[in-house]
């Protein structure tokens, strides 16, 4: 027959040592006197996303409660606390409090729930949670993305008002503590500051709230390389139009097109990543001025191509007749590009091209090499009368414009940069 162990101690239930049978918790400690006071102290763990779009953002950390509640109280010898898990939270009083502003929070709860609950001889208790939270922040992008945001988390118990509960940070400035090295693909993280004050009042009453603070300041060099960038490369491509001969239509006009169409796109993946707002962005300022000079650009030469087209129609009146020969080659030239090209240096390009084929047939004929002389003052002749070709060719708007839109280009940059940073 198996004997009793009459030496062994059995353990008391938690619901025995705490006395937690012996009083009604759904009533917070010291109910009908003086607001309890409850601390706070945070510690972030990580900023996990910034969405401009939604105009939240998303942050995990740990919080931690302070108050004192002499029901829990017990009797020790050595002074030490016991900890428990969430079994016990639902059986005794802990703070209700909520984050204003919050779109959704969870407690974590691999491979438990990630709560504590620590309990002191004396009946202070320390409650902690780790939590990620995605809450509301008001963002201002006038300056986007030159920006700077402020942000904040708010606490604040739900049912008890300043007459029940207090909340304050417990270790004053110290109560928010952050991980080192927190940072986003985007954003610096700035410094973390808490505060408090009696701050939102309702028709049940005032409630005290706490603060987190914190700055997001954005990385520019993204941007630098997906929008700025390519908008200044499309502006000074655009610029190669004023360089091109004036009669070359087709390179011109595809050339400007091209350039528009891409300002386009630029424009339309930024305004895709962002909210809708109803004012105007730093990015949008330097868009649509890029997108206005390309379109200059395509404007220019239209003037361009028109006051050609004029002057030398003008100067075909004043000629008269010409030839029937020429005039085949003036329609097939004005058939395309669009002008005419009744001018002398036309004539002189074409003349000087048929003679030097006639040379050219009549030394293969008679077998006889051309006299070096003559082969030196033929390339100069054929030199000069290129080079003419080009200046005659640039119209004087093409000429004004090749220093007149870099120039303004510039000075727009130098305010731009200079206003927004």
């Amino acid at each position: 027959m198996k004997k009793d162990d009459s030496t062994k101690v059995w353990p008391l239930k938690y619901e025995q040592l705490l006395h937690i049978k012996d009083h009604d918790f759904a009533m917070r400690p010291g109910f009908g006197g003086s607001p309890v006071p409850v601390g706070i102290d945070v510690q972030v763990e990580s900023i996990d996303s910034i969405s401009e779009v939604n105009m939240d953002f998303t942050m995990t950390f740990y919080l931690r409660h302070y108050w004192k509640d002499e029901r829990l109280s017990f009797p020790s010898t050595t002074n030490k606390s016991m900890t428990f898990d969430h079994r016990l939270i639902e059986k005794i009083w802990v703070p209700d409090i909520f984050f204003v502003h919050s779109k959704k929070s969870f407690i974590h709860d691999t491979t438990m729930e990630n709560i504590m609950l620590r309990v002191h001889p004396d009946g202070n208790v320390l409650f902690s949670l780790r939590i990620t939270v995605s809450a509301m922040c008001l963002m201002d992008f006038s300056r986007f993305p030159l920006d700077t945001q402020n942000c904040s988390l708010e606490l604040e118990s739900y049912a008890y008002n300043e007459e029940d509960l207090m909340l304050y940070w417990k270790h004053g400035n110290k109560s928010l503590n952050t991980e080192e090295h927190i940072s986003l693909s985007q954003f610096f993280i700035g410094e973390f500051s808490a505060s408090s004050g009696l701050a939102f009042y309702s028709s049940t009453g005032w409630y005290y709230r706490l603060f987190i603070n914190f700055v997001l300041r954005r990385h520019i060099f993204f941007f630098v390389l997906q929008t700025y960038f390519p908008a200044m490369l499309m502006v000074m491509l655009s610029w190669v139009s004023f360089w091109i001969d004036r009669r070359a239509v087709p390179a011109r006009v595809s050339l400007g097109i091209t350039t528009v169409l891409t300002m386009s796109t630029i424009v339309t993946g930024v305004n895709a990543s962002m909210p809708q707002v109803s004012y105007v962005k730093a990015v949008d300022v330097y868009l649509w001025v890029s997108s206005l000079f390309v379109f200059l650009s395509v404007i220019e030469y239209a003037a361009v191509n028109y006051l050609t087209t004029m002057e030398e129609r003008e100067q075909f009146k004043k000629r008269g007749k010409i030839s029937g020969i020429y005039n085949i080659d003036a329609a097939q030239a004005m058939a395309f590009d669009g002008c005419y090209h009744d001018s002398e240096t036309d004539m002189e390009q074409t003349s000087l091209s048929l003679h030097s084929e006639e040379d050219s047939v009549g030394r293969r004929s008679t077998g006889s090499p051309s006299p070096d002389s003559s082969q030196v003052k033929s390339r100069k002749s054929l030199g000069g009368n290129i080079s003419r070709i080009i200046l005659e060719n640039s119209h004087a708007i093409d000429t004004y414009s090749r220093i007149l839109f870099p120039i303004v280009y510039i000075i727009f940059n130098f305010i731009y940069w200079g206003v927004y940073v």
